[in-house]
């Protein structure tokens, strides 16, 4: 008895088609049972607590409202139930605006929702919201709900609720719903399982990555999961794919999570076919007592301004405007300044713009007038005062209000997590009995090193891939090798010292690496890197998307065996 659950969306604003596309792929007998979609993010949290702001009946994922004018009547015709958390923070209104569409298309579409996620905000916070568990989603579609909508969950819950549903689990079949977790995880960021941000897309044809279809899990009564897509569709799901997909914002051995701690360290992929990979023997462990919590408030407001160099003379050009913008600052200083200089410029460059630098200087305040008016006069009138060449990107602005996401934990059992049944009903889900406080794991032993010998000095790339992403303030970066031999070389090669070198922005941050023998791979947090997280844009790279990819442009000393 398989259940075949597929994702169209990894984010608010992934490809809009990706619904009809699921709903209607899959081939004779192939097509899904359970079609998930994923709108929520840290970031995204803020944007739609700002637009509950203006309005108060706003606050869920308006894109998926749309998909589901032409979503709701495929899925009927094909007996197919639709999951998503995208009612954000306002899960009733999108149940109702659902509800309202059905009866316009005449579809006799059976609607639930999911709340009590949302608590109260204090102290400045926008929205704070705790992370639930599958629990009300399998309570919804055991009542015969067809569309389930729910707020902040956990992504893999969108997967979790419905195997309980479809397989009848109980909350302590902790292997089985670890293996859920997993495989839920894998799709959550749709494409990304695919082939898309993929480290090694280079070893496959081109054509085949230029539009990936999104992916899709059969998952077993015991908890494994066979991952692939829809025939005819692009990328490719392979062992490489799928663990880049793992190891993407997760950190060690435990991922604890409110229905189940699952024990990534014993995760073992095996490629079963073309375009399938396996995903067995997860184990799993009591959920931990706490539910964590995202809390989304308004930081402050935030301007920026990027000033060309072009040509010779970069540092010094760089110099000098810096010195009489910090000057015409000191009147009226913003609480945060920060200058960086990108050395985007060639020598002898053929175009101006290979020729030039961009100076960024990014400004920060409690207020709006610190990085508003004072900004635009400091930067704007030196146009004619300043290095050879001035210009700027753009023009300051009158400077904008960031975000900024934390983290918090409350006991289970002070959230009221509801599941409201189709018919209006309110079933309120039970915390679980047993829990367990998610203590690191002892590190495993590491593999025989590998016999000394020569060494070539190439980018880490050359043989390891990575993935990176943010939870808050921190980034994760993973990296992963495909051989045995490759793991025996990279286990013992980079260490949290050699990190360290190689992304020199870390050198003063706390590193934690963890260790996944069974995956070829280590994880590192870098704790603070990103500020007070992604909203308030506090680095280049806000959300570390790239930190894996400068690791693996950096040079390190490799076995030639390994070449």
């Amino acid at each position: 008895m398989v259940l075949r659950i597929g994702n169209a969306s990894g984010f608010y604003g992934d490809r809009f088609d990706a619904v009809r596309e699921m709903l209607t792929g899959g081939g004779p007998g192939g097509g899904l049972d359970v079609l998930t979609g994923d709108y929520l993010a840290e970031l995204t949290m803020l944007i739609l607590g700002r637009d509950q702001l203006k309005d108060p009946a706003a606050g869920y994922a308006k894109t998926f409202l749309r998909q589901m004018e032409e979503g709701l009547g495929l899925a009927h015709e094909r007996g197919i139930r639709i999951v998503t958390n995208a009612g954000g923070l306002n899960p009733a209104g999108l149940a109702d605006a659902l509800r309202t569409l059905a009866a316009k298309l005449g579809l006799p579409t059976r609607i639930a929702h999911v709340e009590g996620d949302r608590l109260p905000a204090t102290d400045g916070v926008l929205a704070a919201n705790a992370y639930l568990g599958g629990a009300g989603i399998a309570a919804c579609l055991t009542a015969g709900a067809d569309v389930v909508v729910t707020g902040r969950v956990t992504d893999a819950a969108l997967v979790t609720g419905p195997a309980q549903w479809h397989f009848g689990w109980g909350p302590e079949e902790y292997d089985r719903l670890a293996g859920a977790v997993v495989a839920g995880h894998v799709l959550e960021c749709g494409t990304q399982a695919t082939g898309g941000n993929y480290a090694f897309f280079r070893d496959h044809d081109p054509s085949v990555l230029r539009r990936p279809g999104f992916p899709v899990a059969e998952l077993h009564a015991d908890g494994s999961a066979v991952i692939t897509k829809h025939p005819g569709t692009g990328g490719l799901v392979d062992v490489g794919t799928i663990t880049a997909q793992l190891l993407y914002e997760t950190a060690g051995a435990r991922y604890p999570g409110p229905d189940v701690t699952a024990r990534l360290d014993t995760v073992r992929l095996t490629r079963e076919g073309p375009d399938r990979v396996r995903i067995d023997v997860v184990r799993g462990e009591a959920p931990p007592p706490t539910l964590k919590v995202g809390l989304s408030r308004l930081g402050g407001f935030r301007n920026e301004v990027v000033f060309v160099l072009t040509g010779l003379d970069i540092e010094a050009k760089a110099r000098l405007v810096r010195d009489q913008v910090e000057d015409a600052l000191a009147k009226c200083r913003p609480a945060e300044v920060r200058w960086e200089l990108a050395r985007t410029d060639r020598p002898d460059a053929g175009t101006e713009e290979t020729a030039s630098a961009l100076l960024r200087l990014v400004v920060r305040d409690p207020g709006p007038e610190a990085v508003g008016r004072a900004l635009t006069g400091a930067a704007i009138e030196l146009a004619l005062a300043s290095y050879p060449g001035f210009h700027v990107t753009a023009p300051p602005g009158r400077g904008a209000p960031y975000g900024v996401f934390e983290s918090a934990y409350v006991p289970a059992a002070e959230v009221p997590h509801t599941a409201v049944l189709p018919d209006g009903t309110r079933r309120e889900i039970p915390v679980p009995v047993e829990t367990r406080e998610p203590e690191p794991v002892p590190g495993p032993d590491l593999p025989e090193p590998l016999p000394d010998g020569p060494v070539r000095r190439v980018p880490l790339g050359r043989v390891a891939g990575a993935r990176s992403g943010d939870k808050g303030g921190d980034a994760n970066v993973g990296v992963w090798v495909r051989t045995d031999e490759e793991w025996r070389w990279l286990a013992h090669a980079l260490t949290v010292d050699r990190l360290k070198e190689l992304l020199p922005e870390t050198a003063a941050l706390t590193v934690t690496r963890h260790v996944l023998p069974r995956l070829r791979a280590l994880n590192f947090t870098v704790a603070g890197i990103l500020g007070e997280g992604v909203a308030s844009q506090a680095r280049f790279d806000p959300q570390a998307k790239a930190l894996g990819e400068w690791l693996r442009s950096r040079h390190i000393d490799v076995p030639e065996e390994l070449l």
